[in-house]
C-alpha cells in the first residue's frame, strides 16, 4: 500500500447521461462517445502511476470496464452533491491511514502523469494543491487532511468554485499547479486537434 492516493470521480458511461451540455450541441450519442474516450484518457494517464488509485462511480461499480481491479480500488460515490461526494471520499480516505488524498475528475484530455506526481509532492511543503481548471473550477484538488469547509457552500459547476475555495484556505498554504481546460462544452473541443474524430 502506497501512502498516496489518487481518487478518480466518474459517471457511468450512459446515453443521456454524460457530458449533458457537450449533448446540446453534438447530440447524446456523440457525447457518450467522447466521454468514453476521455475515461480512457484517464486510465492511460493514471496507470503509470505508482500510488494507490480508487475509481469512484457516480451510479454503480462496473465490475468488467477499462478499470481493472488490479490496478484500481472502486467505490461509489456517496452524498448529495459533488461536494458532499468529496468530502466523503477524502474523509474515508484519511480513516485508511493515507497520507495525502488528491482527487481528479474523468474529463481532462490534457492532464498528464507528472500534475499528479507533482501534486503529491508539493504536498511535503504545502497544506493543499489546486489544480486550476480554466472555467473556474478546479480539476485536481489534493491535501493531507480532511477540510470540511471546502466542499460546503459552492454552486459546483460554475465559476465561482475555484475564487470560494481558495476563500476558505486563507489559512492554509496553498500551491497551484498550471492551469488546464477541462470538457464541458463545444468550444472546450472544437479547435482541439485530438477532438477532430468526433467532429467531422
Amino acid at each position: 500500500m502506497s501512502k498516496n492516493l489518487l481518487l478518480i470521480f466518474t459517471r457511468n458511461p450512459e446515453l443521456g447521461k454524460v457530458k449533458t451540455r457537450l449533448a446540446k450541441s453534438l447530440g447524446d450519442e456523440k457525447a457518450l462517445e467522447i466521454y468514453k474516450f476521455l475515461l480512457n484518457k484517464t486510465k492511460e494517464v493514471t496507470q503509470q502511476l505508482s500510488c494507490d488509485i480508487a475509481v469512484f462511480y457516480s451510479v454503480k461499480i462496473r465490475e468488467n470496464d477499462i478499470w481493472s481491479s488490479e490496478k484500481y480500488q472502486k467505490y461509489t460515490q456517496e452524498g448529495n452533491d459533488l461536494g458532499e461526494r468529496m468530502h466523503n471520499a477524502f474523509k474515508n480516505s484519511f480513516k485508511k491511514e493515507y497520507e495525502k488524498v488528491a482527487i481528479i475528475g474523468s474529463d481532462l484530455y490534457d492532464l498528464e502523469p507528472k500534475h499528479i506526481k507533482t501534486a503529491f509532492k508539493q504536498l511535503d511543503t504545502n497544506d493543499v494543491v489546486i489544480g486550476p481548471a480554466e472555467d473556474g473550477g478546479y480539476y485536481l484538488l489534493a491535501s493531507k487532511e480532511t477540510i470540511p469547509e471546502i466542499f460546503k457552500n459552492k454552486d459546483w459547476g460554475t465559476a465561482s468554485v475555484r475564487q470560494e475555495t481558495l476563500i476558505d484556505l486563507e489559512k492554509q498554504t496553498v500551491f497551484l499547479l498550471p492551469m488546464l481546460n477541462d470538457v464541458d462544452i463545444f468550444d472546450d473541443i472544437k479547435d482541439h486537434p485530438a477532438f477532430s474524430q468526433f467532429l467531422d
